[in-house]
């Protein structure tokens, strides 16, 4: 008998999404590392990522490189988030490539190469204007990586990226990422060698690049979203290449109460259990049913997609999610389960909360 909530997890759907993705990269010139954060480096979605033909695996989190490390996998490694000072050894021993942006942070990780006895790589981060990570004044940038390749003599400059769209949300274009490309050439130019990468940000770069847009010189991108939940991050809900599909992660949560109530809550108004004053469209009374699932296992309600276009989400606190199911095909009964893919958050919830029952497909 099935637990809920229950995440059903199929790796043939991940691995078939992820060779299409480095079959179209490949294609275009564009190298890609697998992001494994999204998902929480579950292993069985890794492997299948690896199984598909990914040779560089990448996170935020030390833990999930670690657990690689551990597993003696045959790929490289790269440290997402820019290092903390306290954790340089660490990232050196478990990243084989890191992000970077700060000199102090980047001559401790020297000194921790040198006592490790190793050559670390590392990318060096511009901010294009997404105002996260990354230096934003170019002469600096330049600068800063030739000051990497003369003089901490234990890093090795590998490349050199950017991150759009996660804070910001700046849309990659051709005109930003040309910005990198040409500070690409200048620091080529200086150092006498080729970068061997130069990273143009993630999965929302993707469209960009399908469209013949990309400059030429971007030659990497860290795609972790499109692997798992591709029909999430262009508007509409689209999959921004044939034959991807967001059937590799299904929610399923059951009905633990159903019945008419008015659509507006009915009293005096607050905020909600998270301090959030919320708009209510009176919409009369209608048919609806609370779930067994909430904000706990899935952070915003908002970022599921009901299987049945009949389902419009209401909301949910910690514990409970409410759904409208008047407009639905479906005569709906206590004890049903309605099933749900997923958005970025959605999968980045879900697939740490322990609460959640896993299971395999394939």
């Amino acid at each position: 008998m099935n637990r809920y909530p229950l995440l059903e997890i199929d790796r043939n759907v991940i691995r078939r999404n992820a060779g299409i993705l480095l079959r179209e990269c490949r294609k275009r010139g564009v190298e890609p590392f697998a992001v494994l954060k999204g998902f929480n480096a579950i292993p069985e979605i890794r492997d299948a990522l690896l199984e598909a033909g990914y040779k560089t695996l990448a996170s935020s989190r030390l833990p999930h490189l670690a657990a690689v490390k551990e597993a003696g996998l045959p790929v490289k490694t790269l440290g997402l988030r820019i290092p903390m000072l306290s954790e340089a050894a660490d990232v050196v021993k478990l990243c084989d490539i890191s992000l970077n942006s700060e000199i102090e942070t980047m001559r401790a990780l020297d000194r921790a190469a040198e006592t490790a006895g190793v050559v670390h790589n590392v990318i060096l981060m511009r901010d294009l204007g997404d105002l996260r990570e990354g230096i934003f004044d170019s002469r600096e940038f330049i600068e800063t990586a030739v000051y990497i390749e003369r003089e901490l003599k234990n890093l090795r400059l590998y490349g050199i990226g950017t991150n759009l769209t996660c804070y910001g949300s700046v849309i990659p274009t051709a005109e930003n990422l040309s910005l990198l490309s040409a500070d690409a050439m200048k620091i080529e130019e200086v150092i006498g060698r080729e970068l061997e990468v130069v990273s143009g940000g993630g999965t929302t770069s993707i469209p960009l690049m399908m469209s013949g847009g990309m400059p030429k010189k971007i030659n990497n991108l860290r795609i972790g979203e499109a692997n798992v939940v591709p029909c999430d991050f262009i508007e509409g809900g689209r999959c921004p290449i044939e034959g991807l599909s967001n059937r590799g992660l299904v929610l399923k949560a059951e009905i633990i109460e159903i019945g008419e109530k008015p659509t507006h809550p009915i009293g005096k108004l607050g905020t909600n259990c998270f301090g959030s004053y919320v708009h209510y469209e009176d919409r009369g009374v209608r048919r609806r049913a609370l779930l067994a699932i909430g904000a706990f296992d899935i952070g915003d309600a908002y970022k599921l997609i009901p299987d049945d276009a009949g389902i419009k989400i209401l909301g949910a606190s910690s514990d409970h999610m409410i759904i409208d199911i008047q407009e639905s095909a479906e005569s709906y009964r206590l004890g049903d389960i309605a099933a749900f893919t997923l958005r970025y958050q959605a999968m980045l919830f879900s697939t740490e909360n322990p609460f959640v029952e896993k299971r395999f497909m394939s």
